[in-house]
């Protein structure tokens, strides 16, 4: 994932961006590269270490049907090799993934992010609504 991508899936964990503009441009890649973009998104989830009892939130914060593959999938469990399912599922459900995904990074990231923000070795949980912290991350890139 471009580090561009991975600062605003993470502003999207402090609630600085909407999912609609992640979804935006989700929505632009080749099918090839929204399963690769998944991959980087469960890689971005399990750092931020989910739970079992995250599914029901996650479930209702997507407005997903419950009816529908992800969600079904989901209810199995979080750990990586279920998730990893999400990820290769045919195209016409790998937004629906995107959304669902995204939403249980958003809760696992928002727990972890309490306890991780005042670390300065870790760029993701700095304040990314400060710009000036943002241009610093770009400009040394993936060094953290």
């Amino acid at each position: 994932m471009e580090l561009s991508n991975e600062i605003e899936v993470n502003k999207f964990g402090q609630g600085l961006v909407e999912i609609d503009d992640l979804f935006n441009n989700f929505s632009l890649l080749s099918f090839d590269k929204k399963k690769d973009f998944l991959i980087d998104i469960l890689f971005l989830i399990m750092q931020s270490k989910p739970e079992e009892e995250d599914i029901e939130n996650v479930i209702e914060q997507s407005k997903l049907k419950r009816t529908y593959t992800p969600c079904v999938l989901i209810k199995k469990g979080v750990a990586n090799h279920t998730l990893k399912k999400l990820t290769e599922l045919p195209e016409n459900e790998l937004s629906k993934s995107f959304i669902l995904l995204l939403h249980l990074f958003k809760i696992s990231y928002k727990r972890r992010f309490e306890i991780e923000k005042n670390d300065i070795n870790k760029w993701w949980y700095w304040d990314l609504s400060d710009d000036v912290k943002v241009k610093t991350i770009l400009a040394k890139g993936k060094i953290y």
